[in-house]
């Protein structure tokens, strides 16, 4: 007998085993542990938030439940399939004999039929908690994308504006649609594998009490091919979620691109060569999704395969050891439903590392992200009676190459002031200082003798109104648009819009409610910074901020528009950007930038 029960081991050890080790790197299990799991893992419990971390304690406990119920499920099938089919072994198992004697059964079917409908109670509570379990897993994992997506859209409106300049709007757009929501699919893959990880401990613990000499052959058979099977693929998953994260970013650019500037597209009609640049895009995305998809399917197959030959291989076995039908039948059946339970957790497992290896790239994108923690801007007060005071201030967007250099001046209270220069003077940015959308690299900007900083940049800003050269207007009405970022007062509205001399051309449509189009299509250009004005007057500014505001304006409106800004800024401070001095006759001081320098 000794030698019938070593003899399949010493075949598959010197047939098998062998061959396969020879293909194995176990580099690869320090790279699968060390590399990926601890450093994601690392990531994720950075992302995550204290109470995130709480409900995923909850919800791992909760897998740990479930598994136990799964162990005891399969387990608990031997010992009735082996009651069903000799009843005789009720009194011959002390065990079952003591169950017996004390619920008082009189006869062994009676007991076999308690044990079944105990068994299929047991069965219905197993599925409505796997129930339970799975809308909590996808209740965690789902809602993390609002969170995800809320973050990152907090951290990018509260980015410094030199940085947010620096950055691709495709790119955060992608971040906060596409990559928050794969991250949550990317959760409800790790979870699932510890889930079956769980799962699959406590049931081949029950294996090794069964047979432990079987079943450490078939871990070997089933452990080795897997991450073999993870080595295969692991590096060609990850290089397809990169073809598939670089393709969306294509996509939300050349979207962004074409919508943004439709008229010059339709003007230059190069529209096939936006429409090749989209298919280039779409196909490298459907290519990476479906070579994923492919690449899913392999472990499925081989473990199946592998599974049900290691199935028949213990099946033949087991009738070599054992010669008793009665004693082979339940062993088989513990053997056959721990594998029927195991081979799809397996797959399970494969499958949701084959997914989390293709989102990984959105973890990385997300953690990335969220590690840059914006400067925090206080609304401090602070008040302007008498003077803007600029001290030896200079500026760079690259190290070592300053847009201003050491620039000194003072803007009275009141003053109309204008900069002007050639493109890329240096007046735009030394304007950008003033109103605080950046920070001087060097020197100081003082308001009434208090230094701006940090703490009072919010409270300086509010006290400023701003019409840039290109209007911004989105797809809603004109009050919507005027009172963008502020609770809506109509009557406000209406005083803004009869100081920008708009007032009355909206009454012969639908008043403050016109809709304007998506960026003020159904607005002229006059009427576009006319609005412009009105909603930079909403706040009732004590500074008035025009950059190039009319540049794109014929002469005669921009004269009238000229003359109702001079009108509504009597009892501000004016500062202008300007090229054309006409738009800057009745400044008061005209300040001229050259190369970063104030030359008068």
């Amino acid at each position: 007998m000794l030698i019938k029960d070593n003899i399949l081991y010493i075949f598959i050890y010197k047939n098998i085993l062998i061959d396969i080790g020879d293909e194995l790197d176990f580099n690869l299990v320090k790279f699968l542990l060390k590399d990926i799991c601890l450093l994601n893992f690392k990531k994720i419990r950075y992302i995550l938030s204290k109470h995130d971390k709480i409900y995923l304690l909850i919800l791992l406990f909760m897998s740990i439940f479930l598994s136990l119920i799964e162990t005891v499920g399969i387990s608990a099938i031997m010992p009735f399939i082996t009651v069903a089919t000799n009843p005789a072994q009720i009194t011959q198992n002390v065990y079952f004999k003591t169950i017996y004697d004390f619920l008082g059964f009189d006869k062994e079917i009676n007991f076999v039929m308690a044990f079944g409908v105990l068994l299929i109670i047991f069965y219905i509570f197993r599925a409505l908690y796997n129930i339970l379990y799975a809308y909590l897993l996808n209740k965690f994992a789902f809602s993390r994308y609002y969170i995800f997506s809320f973050q990152l859209f907090k951290k990018y409106i509260n980015f410094p504006y030199v940085n947010f300049v620096k950055r691709n709007s495709s790119q955060l757009t992608k971040a906060i649609i596409t990559e928050a929501y794969n991250l949550s699919i990317y959760i409800q893959n790790l979870l699932m594998v510890l889930s079956e990880i769980f799962i699959i401990v406590l049931l081949y613990s029950i294996l090794l009490i069964v047979d432990w000499k079987m079943t450490l052959v078939l871990t070997f058979i089933l452990g080795v091919k897997i991450l073999f099977l993870m080595k295969l693929l692991t590096s060609k998953i990850k290089y397809q979620g990169k073809k598939r994260s670089d393709a969306q970013l294509a996509f939300y650019k050349i979207l962004d691109e074409t919508f943004g500037n439709f008229k010059i597209v339709k003007f230059i009609q190069n529209e096939k060569k936006i429409l090749n640049e989209f298919s280039k895009a779409s196909t490298d995305y459907s290519i990476a999704n479906i070579t994923n998809a492919a690449l899913q399917q392999l472990p499925k197959n081989i473990l199946e395969t592998i599974g049900f030959g290691s199935l028949i291989t213990i099946v033949i076995f087991i009738l070599i050891k054992y010669e008793d039908a009665s004693i082979v039948l339940p062993i088989i059946s513990m053997y056959a439903l721990a594998l029927y339970r195991m081979l799809p957790a397996i797959n399970r497992i494969l499958s949701s590392y084959n997914t989390m290896l293709f989102l990984s790239k959105s973890l990385d994108i997300v953690y990335e992200e969220l590690q840059y923690n914006p400067p925090i801007e206080g609304n401090k007060n602070i008040s302007f009676k008498s003077e803007i005071k600029l001290n030896d201030i200079s500026f760079e967007y690259i190290a070592s190459k300053p847009v201003l250099n050491h620039t000194s001046l003072k803007i009275k209270k009141g003053e109309k002031i204008a900069f002007i220069g050639e493109s890329g003077s240096g007046k735009s940015t030394l304007v950008d200082l003033i109103i605080g959308l950046y920070r001087p690299t060097s020197g100081e900007i003082y308001i009434d003798g208090i230094v701006l900083n940090d703490e009072n940049i919010r409270s300086w800003r509010s006290k400023i109104g701003y019409i840039p050269q290109s209007i911004y207007l989105f797809d809603g009405t004109v009050k919507e648009n005027i009172a963008f970022g502020y609770d809506l007062d109509e009557s406000k509205v209406v005083e803004c819009l009869k100081k920008a001399n708009i007032y009355e051309f909206l009454l012969q449509k639908d008043g403050i409610n016109t809709k304007v189009g998506e960026g003020g299509i159904q607005l002229s250009g006059g009427q576009k910074q006319r609005i412009g004005i009105a909603r930079a007057l909403y706040d009732n500014p004590e500074i008035l901020v025009l950059d190039e505001a009319t540049s794109a304006l014929d002469n005669d409106t921009e004269a009238k528009i000229m003359d109702e800004i001079y009108e509504v800024s009597s009892d501000k401070t004016l500062i202008i950007i300007a090229h054309r001095l006409s738009t800057i006759e009745r400044c008061e001081r005209k300040i001229r930038l050259n190369k970063g320098e104030v030359l008068s």
